[in-house]
């Protein structure tokens, strides 16, 4: 008779690394970047949501403040993990990376509509698209976080040995 064999699924620690290629001192660039645009955006929906609850001027001020933030920072992300995703064929090889990218470019588009859309004058800053908008960002960064972390924890990208 045959000898048994088990297939095990290969975990991390089994896997090669794929190294980061946007780094400093070893250290990847993108996942320090990316918690500064998340904050900025739930941060705007709230803020949107408290301009709608109190009519306030001050909370629709800070919702594009906060919109602008994170533009800046995720732009800067996105270069960050752009650069790797460009210069590692091995990033490009995982499953996850390619969901994660245009999920990523999806809320930073829809940020960007939501920002001009904020600059406008009065209640129509903010209610109804604005808040729609914020909305459906911060519903969207749930799927593009959890690709992020299946390509660092699954796919070990960006892990140092």
């Amino acid at each position: 008779m045959g000898a048994r064999v088990k297939v095990t699924r290969p975990t991390v620690q089994d896997d090669v690394r794929v190294r980061s290629t946007a780094q400093i001192a070893g250290h990847p660039i993108h996942p320090m970047l990316v918690p500064i645009p998340i904050t900025c955006f739930v941060g705007a929906l709230l803020t949107d949501i408290a301009y709608v609850a109190s009519a306030e001027i001050m909370w629709a001020n800070c919702s594009a403040w906060l919109l602008l933030a994170g533009i800046v920072f995720g732009v800067l992300a996105a270069i960050a993990g752009l650069i790797d995703f460009l210069g590692n064929r091995l990033v490009r090889a995982q499953a996850p990376a390619w969901p994660h990218l245009i999920g990523n470019a999806v809320v930073l588009i829809l940020s960007i509509v939501n920002l001009m859309i904020h600059m406008r004058d009065g209640w129509t800053s903010v209610w109804p698209s604005g808040l729609a908008l914020s909305a459906l960002t911060v519903l969207i960064l749930p799927i593009t976080g959890w690709l992020g972390w299946a390509l660092v924890c699954r796919h070990g990208v960006g892990v140092a040995r």
